[in-house]
């Protein structure tokens, strides 16, 4: 963390204003949740707070908007930085995350009855095959777009009150949750200085402005 933030400082004169909100914002939150460690419920909310503070650019989410920004980041990631926490450091609990059929929206909506059983079936298992092929190719750009399905689903059903604060439930998966993404968020940011021009995606949404 203390290396980010030297970084950062280091380079912040040769970005622009947008740029350097983004991080100052994103890194804030992932302190914020490095501080969190005994409370998961919060420390989950932290990370994708910082996640969504150096990539969003609407107020509303939109995965297309997340993909694009994971694809660029792979891109740019000439080191393997991130392939390396999906395939060795943290290969069990991505897998366990992927293998989780409650953080797949399809799940939900047939629980709510917007979708049928065999619907629902249908798009848990050709998920497991698109799953499967990019773990056959070693593709790690469709794994992270997987896995950040995933993560998203959990955080949804946290801020939407879908789950009791402390819940024993989802302990599990929000602890694997919180393990992945708090070792993926540094490495986003990391990339994110390190490819200032190319990865400055302009003002976020809610920019710095005064109160009228």
């Amino acid at each position: 963390m203390m290396l980010l933030e030297e970084i950062f400082k280091i380079n912040k004169a040769d970005n622009t204003e947008a740029f350097n909100l983004r991080i100052q914002r994103g890194l804030s939150w992932l302190k914020k949740a490095n501080d969190l460690h005994n409370d998961l419920d919060l420390q989950y909310i932290s990370l994708w707070v910082s996640l969504n503070a150096v990539y969003a650019q609407d107020a509303a989410p939109f995965e297309q908007g997340l993909q694009s920004f994971l694809q660029m980041l792979f891109q740019k990631d000439a080191e393997g930085k991130l392939e390396r926490i999906v395939w060795e450091k943290f290969s069990q609990p991505v897998q366990a995350l992927l293998n989780q059929n409650h953080l797949h929206q399809d799940f939900w909506d047939f629980q709510n009855k917007k979708m049928t059983l065999a619907r629902c079936q249908a798009g848990l298992a050709q998920e497991k095959r698109d799953c499967r092929e990019a773990m056959t190719r070693r593709d790690t750009g469709a794994l992270l777009t997987l896995l950040f399905g995933r993560l998203k689903a959990l955080h949804h059903q946290l801020v939407q009150g879908g789950v009791s604060y402390g819940s024993a439930m989802n302990r599990k998966y929000l602890q694997d949750s919180c393990n992945v993404l708090g070792a993926l968020m540094p490495v986003i940011i990391l990339l994110l200085l390190e490819n200032a021009q190319a990865m400055d995606l302009g003002n976020p949404f809610y920019p710095s402005a005064q109160v009228c």
